[in-house]
This record gives structure tokens, C-alpha cells and sequence, in this order.
């Protein structure tokens, strides 16, 4: 039944007209030409920019709306995943039955707009892995959920898909700010110090550690607090957030019961010609080399799954200590996203050592899928 509401709700000729935009080439942009663009936020700009995402916006949401209904093992056919795509069909028509940016008051209207489209979408990841633990659990036990290569690969391209249209509509709004703070071009911070943003994340990333466990591992952070580079801080912090807390875990977790201290969790910030790199270095105990393969998949997690506690996500956005196995996929989307990657080599017996590569250059077109 279910299954039926895209075409209840959706007319004919707006699903022949998502497979017309979806068809269309996208057009990347780097953090470089944001930065550049943003640094001027004049009417004129603003129009140009309201104007680009008008066309932008529609090509990218209508590709994962395709995808979405066509996806293997029946997961299209989950009801969180149908949720998640008659999301991204609401705002699809939303944008497509807008009229032509004109003048700055049109745009001003589209500003409204996107920003609500950028609301609808708050919950997709929680929603999305709901939808894949709902195939999980239809799904035979024998079967190995790391070889459903084309779930993971699904999930790669739409999660990646997602960062950039929050990216964009991020921006876009931003760049109407007045009195903005110096160095600061929508989301991008132009001279961002990455100890700085290292050391709020830990901060955070220990406060959730010492809620849920009672005491945390101490976090030693070594490198220049005043060298700075232009990046998304908020992306920064979320890698960074994510990486640290998986270690203190690990960490907690190994020595919660040992009468050694715990040592403390370290991250060193070094600063290359091309490379900005960040290395998170435990003693958790590592990762077995089987495993290794696995914490890039979206079906995988050491730990207990929170959405096996509350399955109502509209209301709770809590952060717990372990999530549902898509923190570092997730982040390692983010540092692609801007020309980096992540890597994760590890001792068994030992530690982790978690290697964040951030391009410094800013010239890297955002990856397309």
C-alpha cells in the first residue's frame, strides 16, 4: 500500500518531470569560488546565486529521487524510505513550480524557501538508516550485510549528494547575514584554526563520554593554535567530533574496569603544502584487521543500535556515545567533499590511529555522484 504513495500524491506529469531533471548534468563548485563569491554578498551576487541554485537544486534532489525508488533488495519499499523520498519529491516540486528569480525580492522569497526545503530534509540520515535496519531485519540472517555492496554504494552517493545540497542552501542563506563576523564567507571561515575547532569537538566529545560513563580519558592536542586556513568549521568539528568520541569509547571501554589510568587520547594537527592533516591516536585496544573493512560500511557498529530504543525521529536528535554505525562513512563523505579523505589504521591489541586529510588548496570541485 504503502509503496503506491508516489504516485497518490505525486501527479504524472511531476514524475515525468523529476526523470527530465534528473537527466541533466550538475554543476560543481569548489570551496574556493564560494569563498571568493560569498565575499561580496551584494544584491547582485545574491541574485546570481539564488538564480544558480533555482536551476542547481532540482537536477541534484531529482537523481536521488530516482534512486530512491529504484533500489535494490526492496529497500525502496521500507516505509522510513518512502518517507525520505516523498521529502525529496515535496521539495523537488517545491523548487520546480517556483517562478523565475527576477529581482532581489524573488530571491529573498527563494531564500525562504530553501531554507524551509533545508528543514524538511534535518532528518534523513536517522531516517534513512531506519529504512535500512527495517531491511535488515526482513532480510535473512545468514546473508553478510558488509557484501551489499550496492546499499553502500547507494548510501555513498545519496549521503554525499545530501552534504553538498546542505551545503549549497547553507551558503546561499548565510550570505544574507547582516554584520557577519570577521573571516567568516556563509559557512566557510577564511582563516579557520583547526586546534581551535580540535579542541571544541574533544570538549564535547568528553562531555558525552563523562555523561554516559561517569569519567573520561584525558585528550592531549599538539600543533600551532594560530595557524589557520580557509574551511567549514562545522564540518571540521563533526569529523573531529566523531573520530575523538569513537576513540574515548574505545579507550573507556578498555580500561573502565583496569587499575591503570587511562591514557589519554591524542591529536596532532600538522600543517603540509596541500594537506591540512589531523591524526586521532588511542590505545582502545584496535580494531581486528577483518574488522577494519567494515567500519566504512553503513550496515556495521560495534556498538548497541540507538535506533533499535526510539524509532519516533521527529522529536529526538540525541547525540549518544555510539551511533548507528554511520559516524565515520559520514566523515569521510565530509572530508571527500572538499578534496580530502579519512584513513583508519589500526593495532589490534593496541589502538587506532585515525588520519583526517583536508585539502588546504580550496580548488577541489565537489564530487558529483
Amino acid at each position: 500500500m504503502a509503496a503506491k504513495k508516489a504516485c497518490e500524491s505525486f501527479s504524472k506529469s511531476l514524475i515525468e518531470d523529476v526523470h527530465k531533471w534528473g537527466c541533466m548534468k550538475q554543476t560543481g563548485v569548489s570551496l574556493r569560488h564560494m569563498m571568493e563569491f560569498g565575499s561580496k554578498p551584494t544584491d547582485r551576487n545574491l541574485l546570481i546565486s539564488g538564480q544558480f541554485l533555482h536551476k542547481e537544486l532540482p537536477i541534484r534532489i531529482a537523481r536521488r529521487a530516482i534512486e530512491l525508488d529504484t533500489l535494490p533488495y526492496g529497500l525502496s519499499e521500507k516505509p522510513a524510505t518512502l518517507k525520505v523520498r516523498d521529502w525529496y519529491l515535496d521539495s523537488f516540486r517545491d523548487l520546480r513550480s517556483f517562478p523565475e528569480i527576477k529581482d532581489i525580492n524573488d530571491e529573498k522569497e527563494f531564500t525562504q524557501m530553501i531554507k524551509a526545503i533545508k528543514v524538511r530534509h534535518n532528518n534523513v540520515v536517522p531516517t534513512m538508516a531506519l529504512g535500512v535496519q527495517q531491511l535488515k531485519k526482513g532480510m535473512d540472517p545468514k546473508i553478510v550485510y558488509e557484501d551489499l555492496d550496492e546499499i553502500h554504494q547507494f548510501l555513498d552517493r545519496f549521503y554525499l549528494s545530501r552534504i553538498g545540497i546542505r551545503m549549497l542552501i547553507g551558503q546561499h542563506v548565510k550570505l544574507h547575514k547582516p554584520n557577519p563576523a570577521p573571516h567568516v564567507v556563509g559557512y566557510i571561515h577564511t582563516k579557520m584554526s583547526p586546534v581551535e575547532v580540535a579542541k571544541n569537538a574533544s570538549e564535547a566529545a568528553r562531555a558525552i563520554c563523562l555523561r554516559e560513563y561517569g569519567s573520561a580519558p584525558d585528550i592531549n592536542i599538539y600543533g600551532d593554535p594560530s595557524f589557520t586556513f580557509p574551511y567549514v568549521p562545522t564540518h571540521l568539528q563533526l569529523m573531529v567530533f566523531e573520530l575523538v568520541k569513537n576513540s574515548l569509547r574505545a579507550v573507556q571501554e578498555r580500561f573502565m574496569y583496569s587499575d591503570k589510568v587511562a591514557p589519554p587520547v591524542r591529536i596532532i594537527v600538522a600543517e603540509g603544502i596541500e594537506d591540512v592533516t589531523i591524526k586521532i591516536s588511542d590505545e582502545g585496544g584496535g580494531i581486528k584487521r577483518s574488522g577494519l573493512p567494515k567500519i566504512f560500511t553503513y550496515l556495521y557498529s560495534t556498538a548497541k543500535n540507538p535506533l533499535d530504543e526510539y524509532t519516533d525521529l521527529g522529536t529526538d536528535d540525541r547525540i549518544t556515545m555510539a551511533g548507528y554505525g554511520y559516524g565515520i562513512p559520514i566523515s569521510r563523505l565530509y572530508a571527500k567533499y572538499f578534496g580530502g579523505d579519512l584513513q583508519v589504521i589500526s593495532m589490534e591489541g593496541y589502538g587506532t590511529d585515525a588520519y583526517l586529510h583536508l585539502s588546504r588548496l580550496g580548488d577541489s570541485q565537489e564530487p558529483l555522484p
